[in-house]
């Protein structure tokens, strides 16, 4: 294949994250989003929202990153935040996906991409660290809008999220305070999400 065949067909093959439903729900509450929706929303908040970024960043490589960390689903399926079982293996699943889909390109592309993957997944940059943040903010940022049904269908709880969202704060301090506020303490406050916040001072 010449080089240019192998980007159409990487591009052709990463059309099916467009399948991959996630269990959010969109802002309107009226069906899921899918991955690929997913994706662009992340890489249109770190192109509006980097200025609050910890440390300062190189925004086109972030949304680079956000834009392909969950090109691996394709074949690993997406693991809800809160399926612990499914979690076991997580890993494992998007290792093997990764190996695969992203060889499918000429080999500096696949390299560069496949780097940019591992980077996000090891979390030790200021860039995989605030794409880490906006993929956490968006969610609950999402479930707030729709009325957490979400939250509701899986019986999340507020213990579960300020779990979930733990390192948020280390890519963004500002819109972890943001979305406590407004996302999560708000809904605590108003029934959308079990309040079970004496357990978590526990």
């Amino acid at each position: 294949m010449t080089r240019l065949e192998k980007q159409m067909a990487f591009l052709e093959e990463v059309d099916k994250i467009k399948l991959i439903g996630r269990q959010n729900y969109l802002a309107d509450g009226s069906r899921k989003e899918n991955d690929a929706e997913h994706s662009w929303h992340l890489a249109l908040m770190t192109l509006l929202l980097s200025e609050y970024a910890n440390e300062e960043i190189d925004v086109l490589k972030t949304m680079s990153m956000v834009l392909i960390h969950d090109i691996v689903e394709i074949d690993a399926g997406d693991t809800y935040a809160y399926d612990y079982e499914g979690q076991k293996t997580q890993h494992e699943r998007e290792e093997a996906a990764a190996d695969r889909i992203f060889n499918i390109l000429p080999e500096d592309q696949a390299n560069k991409l496949r780097a940019l993957w591992d980077e996000f997944e090891s979390g030790e940059t200021p860039e995989a660290r605030f794409a880490a943040a906006v993929d956490r903010v968006q969610p609950a940022m999402l479930n707030s809008s729709s009325g957490g049904i979400s939250w509701r269908e899986h019986g999340v709880t507020y213990s579960n999220i300020v779990r979930r969202n733990g390192k948020t704060q280390l890519g963004s301090q500002a819109l972890w305070d943001y979305a406590k506020e407004h996302f999560i303490d708000a809904n605590v406050e108003n029934g959308l999400l079990i309040d079970d916040r004496r357990k978590e001072e526990k």
